[in-house]
This record gives structure tokens, C-alpha cells and sequence, in this order.
């Protein structure tokens, strides 16, 4: 089952400044009202287990994280454009939540999304955008995560026309006193986010400056949608990634808590703890092509050196 972040194109073209924290928020809460059908009037719990599991960090990372970001969000708006039934333009600011809480003892935060919110990512429609949350689970650029959900709102071209760059630069959440100099525009903004775009998600982005005189005074976009893996044969390379391994769930926790220990590959376990690494590597082995195929064979490899696994 994918995890679909789905949201009306009004949202996608707001602008707004989320850290990255609160950002993660707001797509597991929407995720949250999907999965549970929940009227988004409702309070939305996130347990810090879905955090984790979805954003791969540490966890005493995700516990400050989400305490930070649930006494934060509250004051976090966003600008977005709707028509009135007139036919004109509506410029509309607004909160994200008409309230939010986090419970320490049980690790979890309830949200509950604001009434301009609501039916911006629930009865959607006509125009909106969707996309399989694991494609931003590994962004850790908040820019990174804004401009992808900006280029795939045009999946179905594959470009983005110019968008001038006062209106770009708020459409990232860059505030007016951040990066004023065009070269760190483009390297810390820009730049950051096309090769975290490139790296970690489905497709390759690139972009084209326009300048009028010697000023730039936009940006467009191109990007194409990535080859999925292809089928590997064990009989070439042993270590090579199965993409349809049949494992069964009880067979992939014992799994992944042996390999969380195991020194040949600890080194991607970055700064997780061992259940969290657990977690990390139980996902691959349900899904080996959600990392790259490098860090797949390495966990397959170690799979059949370690274990009694002869897939």
C-alpha cells in the first residue's frame, strides 16, 4: 500500500514557510485524514512511531522534533489564491491549524487543520496533485520538498514555465531577508534542492535562469520521471536485489532486528538507534526499491550472510 499525500493545486501554489519538522507534520496529518477518513475537523493524531518510520531518524531526534514543531505550528500561515463567485481573484491568508497538542507520556501529536485547510486536501476533485509520501521522506531540505511538489503539480509535461523570482522565492517559504545575494539563491536554494530532487525521489530535475538585461528574473523547469529498476537476475550476481523477494512479515522483523547489529553495514544506520535501523531495514526488505540500488545490495547481501535467508 503507497502512503498518498494529496492535495488541491491551490496548496501546492501557496505560499508558506514550514521547517522542515512542521512540514512533515502537515503530510502525516494529511496523510492521517486520509487513511482514517477522518473529517479533518476533526483531531488528527501522530504517534511518533509513523514519524520515524516514514523519515527514518533517531528517536529521541523524533521526540524533540515533534514537541518543537506542535509548539510552533500554531502560528504558521499560508497565502493562497481561490476565486469568488464572481470570477475574480480571492488572496487569502490563513493558519494551517485551528489547534494543535502534544502528549509527552504517550509521545504523540493531535492536529487539527484549520477550515481553509480542509477542503484543500479532503472531497478533492479536479485540480490537485498527488504523490507516494516515501519520495519526500528522505528530503531534508525544506526547499527541496516545496519545489518537488511544485514540479510534479506538471507531471503530465514534464515543465514548468517561468515563475518570476519574487514568486518563486515565496512559493519555497525563502523570507525577504534570506539569501538576497542571487549566487546564494541558487546554490543554498535552489541548487540544495535540485540534487536532494535528483538523488532521493522519482525524477530528474533540472532548471534554466531568464534574465532581463543583466538581472535574472526567473526561473523555469524541466524534469523527467526516473526508469524504475529493473528485474535482476540472481544467476549474474548473488548479491544482487531480488525486486519481488517473498517475505513474510514475522520473517522480515526477525530479519531486520539481526541486520540492525550487523557491523558490515551499520554505517547506514547514520545516527539511528538499533530499533530504529530495524525499522529502516524491515521497510527495504518490503520494498528494495525504494533506496538505491547500492544500499539494496548491501542489505541483501548481509541478509544471506547473516541469516538462514536463501531467496
Amino acid at each position: 500500500k503507497k502512503d498518498l499525500v494529496v492535495k488541491d493545486n491551490a496548496l501546492i501554489n501557496a505560499s508558506y514557510n514550514l521547517d522542515l519538522v512542521e512540514q512533515r507534520l502537515i503530510l502525516l496529518a494529511i496523510l492521517a485524514a486520509r487513511e482514517s477518513n477522518t473529517p479533518t475537523h476533526k483531531d488528527l493524531t501522530i504517534h511518533v512511531d509513523s514519524y520515524i518510520n516514514h523519515f527514518n531518524v533517531h528517536r529521541n531526534t523524533a521526540y524533540q522534533a515533534l514537541q518543537d514543531a506542535s509548539r510552533n505550528l500554531f502560528e504558521r500561515r499560508f497565502s493562497y489564491q481561490k476565486l469568488t463567485p464572481k470570477g475574480n481573484i480571492e488572496n487569502v491568508t490563513s493558519r494551517w491549524v485551528q489547534r494543535v497538542s502534544y502528549v509527552e507520556n504517550e509521545a504523540l501529536v493531535r492536529i487539527r487543520f484549520s477550515d481553509d485547510v480542509e477542503p484543500l486536501i479532503t472531497n478533492l476533485e479536479k485540480h490537485f496533485t498527488s504523490y507516494e509520501l516515501e519520495q519526500v521522506s528522505n528530503l531534508t531540505s525544506v526547499y527541496a520538498i516545496r519545489l518537488y511538489e511544485l514540479l510534479i503539480a506538471w507531471r503530465s509535461t514534464g515543465k514548468v514555465a517561468m515563475i518570476e523570482l519574487d514568486e518563486l522565492r515565496s512559493k519555497l517559504g525563502v523570507e525577504p531577508h534570506e539569501y538576497k545575494k542571487m549566487v546564494n539563491f541558487k546554490s543554498r536554494v535552489l541548487d540544495a534542492a535540485i540534487d536532494q530532487i535528483n538523488e532521493h525521489t522519482d525524477i530528474k530535475a533540472e532548471y534554466e535562469q531568464h534574465k532581463k538585461g543583466r538581472s535574472i528574473v526567473g526561473f523555469s523547469f524541466s524534469f523527467k520521471q526516473k526508469s524504475k529498476p529493473k528485474t535482476i537476475n540472481h544467476e549474474r550476481d548473488p548479491s544482487t536485489v531480488d525486486m519481488f523477494c517473498n517475505l513474510s512479515d514475522s520473517q522480515i522483523n526477525t530479519y531486520s532486528s539481526v541486520l540492525s547489529k550487523v557491523h558490515s553495514i551499520s554505517d547506514l544506520a547514520g545516527n539511528k538507534d538499533y530499533q530504529a535501523f530495524a525499522i529502516w531495514i524491515a521497510n527495504i526488505l518490503r520494498d528494495p526499491s525504494s533506496v538505491r540500488e547500492e544500499t539494496a545490495k548491501r542489505i541483501f547481501k548481509a541478509l544471506r550472510t547473516e541469516t538462514d535467508f536463501k531467496g
